[in-house]
């Protein structure tokens, strides 16, 4: 996020010595390349030069070899180690007897950045002194286990600002980049900012310590005798030491944290400075979400307004208002909506027909003259002429056929008098889509009308029910179009019951479920990944979160899953979930939400509460749909709460629920995610959150996830591998290693 772009000499100094080993030296070169990165590469401007010391200096290339930046980052990576002792002092001399070479004769800053780990064989007290004498800004950078006394010495004034660790490479570049920070380094976004945060430094050092005692013989005063006595002896022991430091990194605002897009929108980064948004089916009015200020699905719209006594004249007014509003910011003059009205109690009257406004002026005057007629509440006849009688409309031109979709909206606030089941079914006969508005006290009744909990819509107070608006409005444009989780990121598990309590043939319905949920969302590695585990005993994975990155290998994937038939473990799949499906090793991405979906018919849960608790707590939700009867209770406990189990009386009636289901997991998508739950980091590394982002602390192993074991040993020779006891290869460990490396690569 800087830009060091003034005139400026640049000299590495690289200790190429048996004491810093290749593996270190070449983490040195990575760092050196990092840095340079931000350096503006020019004869005139920024200059790189490179020494590598070991029992002598050696210059790899002088200032003024390499005039880009490419050139000088590929140079650096075919700097060859070179091996010998660690002679600090002597490459200091040469710089103070040969200067910069190829620099600028101090006509220009220059700066020497020291890459060691300040094991010198030498004193480097007073060259030391005198390169900084001359006016050349000094920075050490610790590798591997560094002597910090050492590199302190080595370092320009105040050393905690010219002092830097290597081994966190973004780190020490943002506390290079800040110490050279106006006029030779500039931030490239407005309001980034350089802050210190604590940090530890290490070292490996060798200590003696008291092991213990031995029967040792001395003489005695009494002649021809000796006596007995303990004496003590000691040993040595490397032993590595954290010293707590002050790191320094620029910290730049991210465009998104501001949380810019609504209504569930996810907001994309795009740099430092500028976002995108994702928006939801039916958002999308402006590029932050907002509603749509037009309903730009084409359906034939009618609502039929409950005018019974049941309702009250004031219910019936806020029906009126409710609809002139919808229908004053959703329907436009070049709506493709054809819209009509109708009212009942008794009796069914359609005072507006189907398209017989084209103008919102006369449609708001004709909702107007809608008057009260406060009859009995019948709205099962009431939905069955609607379904007669509601959609003749004739077509303007006779070789045009009116096929759009056709949605009626029922707005009742009052029990029905007669039975609404045979008569809603008998409407969804004739391919009419219904949506249900009420009180939250009419849930049942609507539900029963619409058959889909998702197509009803419960308001708790008066301002509520406009708050429904852009609710009602998604719920009209997906008729046809399954709405699922559209742009929202989400890592989704189904754990399906596959033992004899369940049987074959349910276990069938219960595979086309999961297939016809998996339609919903859009399956690729940026978006929705889905993972599928069947258990009976044991749980197997069917496929894991990132085998399939399409939704028809899902789907084909699916078809293939054969019923297990033993008993039910439901406590071993949670757990095979939390240990084997929901890591970063088989494709689990931070920063996404994590759900796992539980379809059972409630047998083998006796053992399920502890795993799924262990699932909560590393921010995965568990979701349980439970078929049949079984004891709420234990369901509870395994839940968590009651909003996130769902019981079923049968299973015919589970498609029923898949839009209420689909709906709470696209809930769960849009919250806000912690990005250490589950921990990212593998071989026991700590996740610490930062702003916006995480980094791993690692303990013998390194890398983004920790995923690479730090291999220690200052010898010239072909390191030998530790004894047995301490590294365990094996096929299927280096497999998981492999794997989690090309996750971090991807991430």
């Amino acid at each position: 996020v800087m830009q060091c772009s003034a005139s400026l000499d640049v000299l590495f100094l690289l200790d190429g010595s048996y004491s810093i080993g290749k593996g270190s030296f070449e983490r040195s070169k990575h760092f050196a390349g990092k840095l340079c990165d931000a350096l503006d590469i020019h004869p005139d401007r920024v200059r790189v030069g490179m020494i590598q010391f070991s029992s002598t200096p050696h210059l790899e290339f002088p200032l003024d070899s390499y005039l880009t930046k490419q050139e000088v980052k590929e140079r650096i990576k075919r700097t060859v180690f070179r091996g010998g002792s660690t002679e600090t002092g002597q490459a200091l001399k040469y710089i103070l007897h040969k200067g910069f070479p190829g620099g600028r004769n101090s006509s220009v800053p220059e700066v020497l950045i020291i890459i060691s780990d300040g094991k010198s064989q030498g004193s480097t007290a007073m060259p030391a002194m005198q390169v900084k004498e001359r006016h050349i800004t000094v920075f050490a950078v610790g590798i591997k286990f560094p002597r910090w006394e050492e590199l302190q010495v080595l370092a320009s004034e105040p050393s905690e600002r010219h002092l830097l660790f290597a081994g966190d490479a973004e780190d020490a570049a943002n506390g290079l980049y800040s110490a050279l920070s106006d006029p030779v380094c500039t931030a490239t976004a407005p309001g980034c900012k350089v802050e210190s945060h604590p940090c530890e430094r290490r070292t490996l050092e060798t200590v003696k310590e008291l092991a213990g005692s031995y029967v040792c013989w001395k003489g005695s005063k009494q002649p021809n005798a000796v006596q007995a006595s303990l004496c003590p002896f000691t040993r040595w022991k490397r032993v590595l030491i954290k010293h707590p430091s002050r790191c320094f990194r620029t910290v730049c605002p991210d465009p998104c944290d501001s949380q810019p897009c609504q209504n569930g929108g996810t907001c994309v980064p795009e740099g430092l400075d500028r976002y995108h948004c994702l928006c939801l089916l039916g958002y999308g009015g402006d590029i932050h979400c907002a509603a749509k200020l037009s309903l730009e699905c084409g359906v034939d719209l009618l609502f039929l307004m409950d005018s019974s006594a049941g309702v009250t004249l004031e219910g019936f007014l806020r029906f009126k208002a409710f609809l002139k509003r919808f229908l004053q910011a959703m329907v436009g003059q070049d709506s493709p909506v054809s819209l009509g009205v109708a009212q009942y109690d008794d009796n069914v009257k359609v005072p507006i027909e189907l398209g017989q406004h084209k103008g919102t002026l006369s449609l708001m005057r004709s909702i107007d003259a809608l008057n009260f007629s406060g009859g009995r509440t019948l709205t099962g006849r009431a939905l069955q002429y609607i379904a007669q009688h509601g959609f003749r409309s004739s077509p303007v031109f006779a070789d045009v056929q009116d096929d759009l979709p056709r949605v009626v909206v029922l707005l009742t606030d009052s029990k029905s008098q007669d039975s609404v089941a045979e008569a809603a079914k008998y409407v969804k006969d004739q391919n009419i889509f219904l949506i249900g508005i009420g009180s939250s006290f009419m849930r049942a009744e609507l539900t029963t009308v619409t058959g889909n909990p998702q197509q009803t819509i419960v308001y708790s107070d008066p301002q509520d029910l406009f708050n429904r608006m852009p609710e009602l409005q998604r719920k009209i444009c997906s008729v046809g179009n399954p709405e699922g989780c559209q742009a929202q990121s989400l890592d989704l598990a189904f754990a399906v019951d596959a033992s004899s309590g369940v049987g074959l043939e349910n276990f069938l319905r219960l595979r086309h479920f999961v297939r016809s949920s998996c339609l919903h969302f859009i399956i690729n590695r940026d978006v929705t990944q889905i993972a599928l585990v069947t258990y009976g005993s044991k749980a197997h994975t069917v496929f894991a979160l990132d085998t399939h990155t399409s939704s028809s290998a899902v789907l084909q994937a699916i078809d293939q899953v054969p019923f297990l038939g033993d008993s039910a473990s439901a406590g071993s799949a949670l757990l095979h979930v939390h240990r084997d499906v929901m890591t970063v090793q088989k494709g689990a991405r931070p920063g996404v939400n994590k759900v796992l979906v539980l379809l059972t018919n409630g047998g083998g849960m006796q053992d399920a509460a502890a795993p799924a608790q262990q699932l909560r707590h590393n921010g995965i939700l568990v979701f349980v749909v439970v078929i049949g009867d079984t004891d709420r209770d234990t369901l509870l406990r395994v839940a968590g709460s009651p909003s996130y189990l769902v019981h079923i009386s049968s299973y015919e009636d589970l498609q029923y629920y898949q839009g209420l289901i689909i709906e709470r997991i696209c809930e769960e998508a849009r919250s806000p995610v912690n990005l250490c739950k589950p921990n990212p980091c593998m071989n026991q590394g700590v996740c610490i959150l930062g702003p916006g982002s995480y980094r791993c602390q690692c303990h013998g192993w390194e890398g983004p996830h920790c995923e690479s074991r730090v291999l220690r040993g200052d010898s010239p020779r072909s390191p030998a591998l530790p004894p047995r006891s301490h590294v365990q290869w094996s096929p299927r460990g280096l497999q998981h290693l492999s794997r989690a490396l090309q996750h971090s690569k991807r991430q």
